[in-house]
């Protein structure tokens, strides 16, 4: 019974780690070379990120610069980023590509918020859900008479225990972004 609950714990982990990666692309005013990983280049018809293309630097806060390996590859890492949900103008010198980040405004920050609070929301839902399905298996377990009733309260009682504790993680990875994002 202890494995079976192993995986639900990972499962839940899972949902955890991918809300905060999801929240590394979420931009708080400061540069980020993280806002980049969505993005793909067209590098000789397979779409590669832009990392894989080129070097990615901070020479500055709110400067990203990213020099391609090969020149030829500028034009489609520009059109790559203008074409990109970034919302920001690439500047192209011939040699390298420069993201200029404007400072956030009030307005901007409480939208970055309200959407940082719906991808909390979404992750805990994933994690009621695997509740929800893990206890589902322990009443198949149950009424196949695998384990006793006291094993399956136990075990219902511990999934509960973990989802509790995941939640809890969510809520506070949700108040950390928001408060980075307020933070001018």
């Amino acid at each position: 019974m202890q494995e079976s609950l192993q995986v639900y714990e990972d499962k839940m982990n899972k949902t955890l780690k991918a809300l905060e990666n999801e929240f590394m692309t979420i931009r708080a005013g400061r540069a980020n070379p993280h806002v980049l990983d969505k993005i793909r280049v067209d590098y000789y018809g397979t779409p590669t990120p832009i990392q894989q293309v080129g070097n990615v630097s901070i020479p500055e806060a709110r400067m990203i610069v990213i020099q391609p390996w090969e020149k030829s590859l500028l034009k489609a890492i520009e059109k790559a980023i203008l074409t990109s949900e970034l919302g920001i103008n690439p500047t192209n010198d011939g040699n390298v590509i420069r993201l200029v980040f404007p400072e956030l405004t009030e307005e901007r920050r409480k939208d970055l918020v309200k959407d940082v609070k719906k991808k909390g929301e979404a992750a805990k839902i994933a994690i009621r859900n695997i509740r929800r399905d893990a206890n589902d298996a322990f009443k198949k377990q149950l009424k196949a008479e695998e384990i006793s009733e006291d094993e399956q309260a136990e075990a219902e009682d511990q999934i509960q225990k973990l989802t509790d504790k995941m939640i809890d993680k969510v809520e506070k990875s949700v108040e950390e972004k928001s408060k980075d994002l307020l933070t001018v």
